[in-house]
Formats: C-alpha cells, structure tokens, sequence
C-alpha cells in the first residue's frame, strides 16, 4: 500500500475533540467498540489456532509436510477471512450489520499490528520491551475505540456537532467553529476520525491535512535550557542570563487522602474475582466509579499543566535544550516512582517535540551520560559524584556554590551553543559526544535485551511469516524451524502466563 503523503505546505496534525452524546449516541458508540473487540479477539483465535493445531499434530507424529497450513495475520487475509465467517458465525450473524464496517476493520487492522509488532520483537526488528503473543481483551478492561476512514466525517456548520458514519450527529462539548472555517477555506481537510471512551467521556481524534503557518516565536535568538525535577518542576536558565522556575504542582500528592478514603470503600465491597467468575455487586461498581473520577480528575489536571508549560515555552525560546532521561529506569525506585510518574518527564519531552517542529524552533536533546549535574558552569570541571541528596553544588576547583537544579540548567543552555541541531530530538556533533564521562561512563547501554538462542527442547525467535498460508497464494515456506521456534516455546495455551 502506497504511504500517503500530505500536500506541499500541509502538515498532518490531530484535534482531540470532547464529544456530549446522548442516549441513543452513546449506545451506537458503545455497539461501534464492542464490535471492534469482538473482531480483535476473533482475529487473534483465528491465527492462534493453527500454532496449537499443528502443535498437537505433530505430538501425534504427523510429518511437516502433512501438518496444517499457517494463517496469515496480514490485514486483507483477516479482512477477507473475518467477511466469509461473520454470516455463518452465531457469534456476529445476528447483529454484525448494526455496526459499521469500520468497526470490525479497527479490530482486524489492531490484531494484525499486534503480530506484527510480536514478530518485529521476537526477531530482534523492534526496539523496547519484548512483546508477547496478542491476548484476548477484556469486556471490563479494555477501552472502546473505533476508527472511521471512510464515510460521511463532518463537522456541521453551527460548530456545536459532529457527523460519524453509521452513528450520525452527535454534539460537541465546546464549539469548533473555527476548525469548520477553516475547512471552508480549504486550509484543512479531515483524513479520519477516531471515537474513543477515555476517563469516562467520550472523545473524538480527527486526523487533519493543515495547511501549515509558521508562527515567529517571541525571542527566536533567545535559548533556555531545562532541568527537569520533583522538587521543581522545571528549572529555566536562559542563555541572557535569566533564571526561572515551573513549580511542581504535585496533583497525584494533593488526591492521596481522598484515594486513600475511596480504596478503602471498595476493598470493602464484593469485586469481581475471575478464579471464581464472581461478578461485581453494584455498590463495588458505583464506589470504583467514584476512586476512578479522582484519577481522572489528577489526570486531567496534569495534562492541562504540561500543555501550558510546553507550549509557552515553544512559542517562546528560539531553541530548547533537555536532557535525555532514563524515566523507566528512575521509575524502578521505589521511593520515588510515585513522584516521577506524577511529574511525567517523558510526556514534557514528547510535548516539547512535536511542538517546536510545528512552529520550526530547534530542541537539542543532550546526551544520556552528560554530567549535567556534575559540571560547574563556570569553570567546566566535572565532579566524580554528587548524591541526589547534595541540593547545592559547590565547585571544589573555582568555589563555586549554586543550586544543583540551577548549575544543571545553565550547563544545559550552553550546550546549545555547541550543538548543530536542526530541529531534531537528539541531533549533537561529534564534540559533545567526545567529552569525557566521570567514573569511565562512556558506554551506552545496550538498547536490546539478549536473546536465548535456540536449542534442543527450547524454541527460538523463528516465527511463521504474516503472508505465510494459503489466503494469500505465496510460495510456501519451509516450515519446520517455525514450528520448533514456536510451539516448543509455549507448551499449552495460557494467556495470562506466559515466558515472553
């Protein structure tokens, strides 16, 4: 499939809209992400099913050849597949016409990537944490989503509705009379739209082709450099000498007392228990709703707070340094885990990303190893440790003495002097990643975890192709290393516990 490509001058950008359904809406929409899962869950059946099957065939001694052939995970064999079973399936045959077909296409497209992403993982192609195999979703835990391509996708001229496919009109919390000027002035057009429960309301994603405007920024010429922190929030040391502070809200410390007083009513009531299949009473239901809207409300909170840092921030500096964080492995102390998620470093630096290239400023992300910290901003010597408990930096060769969040700010903002960047996240020349690291740190670590390779009784990262099988009229494949790679490497089907 050819990758789409916007106009030149145009950008693709998303606006997240708050929807206010009614009755009749919120049951469409639900119906719409029900039907999504469902056809996520028969997707990953349908292609497990075969693993298994050849699995046992082949303890009965049946040979390769003679095994069952693999189903395709690619999108059009589900797509085509899923159409031929859905008539004849007691599981949708009564109600798969009330739903669009978008709703099942979301669940199919979802399924496909989840096996792609397991098989780009096991092979060593995927960055991050190793993924296992796709697992059936949940009807209580899982989120209803749907993704509309095609269709009538509108917002109506009043700027208070919105138009689905299938579901019709439903209203707006606020009014977007803006974003339907400027369809009408031909500067955006709506690419898809995606409805999604999250926090309790009902949202809507429009992807949009924008017509891209440069905005000039307040002080172009003008960089800050970032320490990011618990006890502040952000530390802003400017490159005219200029040194502010973003206090640290701390909206999760604020709620502790009341979702403490919520949990405590819910251990108290009759939850649901899946080793029993006992069902939630209703007062355990009405009293999660409760601790669950103290979150959303942290949640919410936080989301407002990081969107008005960054963005004053970006239409403010010409050029923004940060640091490369670690968050998932600052998380891991258990002293400070629950601060560092509250503070959500990751999401200040994903925020900072996307909005400095929209407005065409430059963010310089330094080095993971660069001694921020450590370095006197006056004098350039690097100390060879500094606790996190030392607030102050004292300068053993030049005297001098500063806050530790305040020194890292200013190293930060001269590093942008030495940099090349362009925009890019992590664009550094070669004479910062040549400085010296105290204690010998100038290693990385390593960005893939080691595999196990294959071995007699164990299974290796071999795993059958997404075209392999008969849907799609590929040549077939030598499939006796796929079926070693995985079929001795999970034994029975579990969904919940599994070595991957």
């Amino acid at each position: 499939m050819k990758k789409f490509r916007p106009q030149p001058g145009f950008n693709v950008l998303a606006h997240k809209l708050a929807l206010d359904p009614n009755a009749t809406a919120n049951r469409h929409l639900h119906s719409h992400g029900g039907a999504a899962r469902a056809a996520y869950n028969w997707a990953v059946a349908y292609v497990t099913a075969v693993w298994w099957q050849r699995k046992a065939e082949q303890s009965y001694g049946i040979c390769e050849d003679e095994l069952t052939q693999w189903r395709s995970w690619s999108l059009p064999s589900l797509r085509k597949a899923f159409n031929e079973d859905k008539r004849t399936n007691p599981r949708f045959a009564d109600w798969w016409e009330e739903n669009s077909k978008e709703a099942y296409n979301t669940g199919l497209a979802g399924a496909s990537a989840a096996f792609d992403n397991y098989a780009k993982s096991k092979s060593g192609r995927r960055k991050g944490p190793r993924m296992g195999i796709p697992r059936f979703k949940s009807k209580r835990t899982a989120r209803p989503t749907c993704r509309f391509t095609t269709g009538t996708i509108r917002i109506e001229p009043d700027g208070r509705h919105i138009t689905l496919p299938r579901i019709g009109t439903v209203r707006l919390h606020e009014n977007r009379a803006d974003l339907r000027a400027m369809i009408d002035t031909g500067s955006m057009r709506i690419l898809s739209a995606t409805a999604r429960l999250d926090r309790g309301r009902w949202f809507v994603s429009l992807q949009v082709e924008e017509k891209h405007e440069l905005v000039k920024v307040a002080r172009p010429d003008t960089a800050v450099g970032i320490d990011l922190g618990i006890k502040t929030l952000a530390v802003l040391a400017g490159s005219d000498g200029v040194l502010g502070a973003e206090p640290n809200p701390r909206h999760l410390d604020r709620a502790q007392k009341q979702l403490r007083r919520a949990s405590r009513v819910v251990s108290r009531r009759h939850g649901p228990d899946r080793r029993t299949g006992q069902q939630a009473s209703r007062r355990w239901e009405k009293a999660n709703q409760a601790r669950n809207k103290i979150h959303h409300r942290v949640a919410n909170l936080r989301e407002d707070t990081l969107h008005q840092m960054t963005t004053r921030l970006a239409c403010e500096y010409g050029t923004i340094v940060i640091e490369d964080l670690g968050v998932a492995g600052m998380g891991r102390n258990r002293r400070l885990s629950r601060r560092i998620a509250d503070a959500a470093f990751g999401e200040i630096r994903r925020q900072l990303t996307y909005k400095t290239r929209r407005r065409g400023t430059r963010l310089v992300v330094a080095d993971r190893w660069y001694p921020s910290s450590k370095t006197c901003s006056r004098c350039g010597a690097v100390k060879a440790k500094l606790p996190l408990s030392m607030r102050v930096f004292e300068c053993d060769n030049c005297g001098l003495v500063l806050d530790r969040d305040a020194n890292a700010g200013h190293n930060l903002v001269a590093l942008a002097a030495r940099t090349t960047g362009t925009g890019v996240a992590g664009d550094l020349d070669n004479a910062v990643e040549a400085e010296s690291k105290p204690r010998g740190a100038d290693r990385k670590t390593r960005t893939t975890r080691p595999r196990r390779k294959a071995g007699t009784g164990r299974a290796g990262g071999t795993i059958p192709s997404p075209r392999a099988g008969k849907e799609t009229g590929d040549r077939q494949q030598d499939t006796g290393a796929q079926t070693r790679a995985l079929m001795t490497r999970y034994g029975p089907f579990r969904w919940k516990h599994r070595d991957c």
